[in-house]
């Protein structure tokens, strides 16, 4: 999975245990393997994050209980409980709240743990509309078919992608819980040549981070998507780094994932401290760094508008905290806390009850984080060029 658009989500849900808060379902705006980009959702047990909701906060919020409510009542007239809470949840304004068949959040909990069903394609809907490929995975049956960065997707299965929302170009690349193996027919083009090509979606396993040297010394650690073990990954890339070697954190394009992954990765880089604060219906709490992370080297972090929800809250923690320079364009803005809650037919309501923010109190839901050095162009180079200024930490 994964793009430019963006979903997201955190933690893990276990069957059985009971299911807990998602920070973030991007899922209705875009960038995912197979579709848009990395998502950033997932439930665990019913746990909350904290700091005061404002006014502005409250009214995007649904009410599990009307939604429950409507479910029940649903399934006991022998009608859909799915379709009841679709209902109660579009009547909510509330924004980031959605539902979600059996299958597909099997999938969405499937790809928390590194791994996912498709074709192996990122995509984005570019600035004239077109949903345009932006990586395509190694040895995936997309690399094996030819296909490459910059070729633009025109149709799935036949339906044209145009006027189609993520959620739904999701649904149609992925074939709604369809099985490795299955068929999949894209319509593509590159400049003036137009091809359908049938590929076999097969289970993949994430590139969430990809390490670099670059020549002048500083390692880059690109960050896809906070999944399961993202944070080891990092740590492990930066303690095999070169002694005193600056690290350039590249969040471009991460549309989140696991709030423990984000919080983990802070880790690397922090000495203990606050990473988030964030509120469930009024209940607040804090997330925090555990101590011994390195201080030393010099850190930038990337950014740019498809970095959202737990990328978000990393890179507004290494800001806040003075233990980075972030370099690129604002991020996003996704920064509510969903709720997860199983319906009598075996679907799922993920709900917005509260809001995070960065350690200094800044809301990041529909404001994003501002780098301290906006660039839209050559945003890698002036990056690498800042970074060669930093000294080491006092």
């Amino acid at each position: 999975m994964s793009g430019s658009d963006l979903f997201s989500r955190p933690r893990r849900i276990r069957r059985g245990a009971a299911l807990t808060l998602v920070f973030a379902t991007v899922l209705a705006t875009g960038a995912a393997t197979e579709s848009w980009s990395e998502p950033d959702r997932n439930p665990t047990g019913k746990q909350a994050r904290s700091t005061p909701a404002t006014s502005a906060d409250a009214g995007d919020t649904t009410e599990p209980d009307e939604v429950a409510d409507a479910a029940a009542k649903a399934l006991a007239d022998g009608k859909s409980p799915s379709k009841a809470a679709e209902e109660v949840v579009s009547r909510s304004g509330d924004r980031w709240g959605s539902v979600y068949d059996a299958g597909e959040y099997e999938e969405f909990e499937r790809e928390l743990e590194g791994e996912y069903t498709g074709v192996g394609l990122w995509t984005r809907r570019a600035a004239d509309g077109r949903v345009e490929v932006v990586r395509v995975q190694r040895d995936s049956p997309a690399a094996r078919a030819g296909i490459a960065i910059g070729d633009r997707l025109r149709s799935v299965d036949g339906k044209a992608l145009k006027g189609r929302g993520p959620k739904e170009i999701v649904s149609l690349l992925r074939g709604a819980g369809a099985d490795a193996g299955t068929q999949v027919k894209l319509g593509l083009r590159r400049g003036t040549r137009a091809w359908s090509q049938t590929l076999r979606r097969a289970r993949l396993e994430k590139e969430s981070v990809t390490v670099r040297r670059l020549a002048d010394g500083p390692v880059l650690i690109k960050v896809t998507v906070l999944t399961k073990g993202t944070g080891g990954d990092v740590r492990d890339a930066v303690r095999d780094a070169p002694q005193g070697a600056g690290v350039l954190l590249d969040l471009r394009g991460n549309s989140g994932g696991l709030v423990t992954e984000a919080q983990e990765v802070a880790s690397v880089f922090l000495d203990g401290g606050v990473v988030a604060t964030y509120d469930v219906r009024g209940k607040q709490q804090a997330l925090h760094a555990e101590p011994g992370g390195s201080g030393t080297r010099p850190l930038v972090v990337l950014v740019d508008g498809g970095t959202m929800s737990a990328a978000e809250l990393l890179a507004g923690a290494l800001q806040d905290r003075g233990r980075a320079v972030v370099v690129g364009s604002r991020t996003f803005g996704k920064g509510s806390v969903q709720m997860p809650s199983r319906l009598p037919d075996g679907s799922v309501a993920e709900l917005t009850v509260g809001h995070y923010r960065t350690p200094s109190g800044r809301t990041v839901d529909g404001q994003g984080i501002t780098p301290d050095l906006e660039v839209d162009q050559e945003a890698e180079q002036r990056a690498r060029t800042v970074l060669s200024g930093l000294g080491p930490p006092s």
